[in-house]
């Protein structure tokens, strides 16, 4: 005759199993996500500095580009101004008033061209910051993405509830999916998603 509880052995030993089983996986599955978030890190990190040079880039074309208008208007002011002036004066006077008219309209154009190319970089700045936030968002839901699963992950440890750990894992692949989109520079933004996180 068996002593009671004695067929219960098998059932806690293949539940141990288990469990030790499930743990191993979670353990796993956290190495490998941390290690890949970490890679992750790394490149967002140089994306948010050459985003924050773009930023500085942009600003500083911009406050130039206001310079220049100022010197501009100034120097166009001053060519209308002296056209005034010497309209009711004689000829000699006028043909005394060229050069400096001229030089004051040349300063004009100058400044209108140069105003132009500053403008040009400005915008290529933007376009630059937009094209990297792009990426940076794409980071940022793969961070996102990557610590609910890690969360869960903690939980199935806790609970060992394997229907957890294949949710957890669903949130980590389209953690490595965004990742990977960053690294890689695919074309892969879920806007909507970013939008509201933003």
């Amino acid at each position: 005759m068996n002593a009671p509880g004695h067929d219960d052995v098998p059932s806690v030993a293949a539940s141990d199993a288990r469990a030790r089983r499930l743990n191993s996986w979670v353990a796993i599955t956290i190495a490998l996500l941390a290690t890949f978030m970490g890679i992750c890190k790394v490149r967002d990190d140089n994306l948010v500095q050459a985003m924050q040079q773009a930023q500085a880039d942009k600003i500083d074309h911009w406050s130039f580009y206001q310079a220049r208008n100022i010197r501009q208007e100034i120097a166009q002011a001053q060519v209308d101004q002296l056209l005034l002036i010497t309209s009711t004066q004689p000829a000699a006077a006028q043909a005394k008033a060229a050069p400096l008219i001229a030089k004051y309209a040349a300063l004009a154009a100058e400044q209108k061209q140069k105003k132009s190319e500053l403008q040009k970089q400005a915008v290529a700045d933007q376009r630059m910051y937009d094209s990297l936030n792009y990426h940076d968002d794409q980071f940022d839901l793969a961070d996102a993405l990557s610590a609910i699963a890690i969360s869960l992950l903690a939980l199935t440890s806790l609970t060992q509830r394997r229907w957890l750990f294949w949710v957890a894992l669903t949130a980590a692949i389209f953690g490595v999916i965004m990742g990977l989109a960053g690294l890689l520079s695919w074309q892969l933004h879920p806007d909507a998603l970013s939008h509201l996180l933003s």
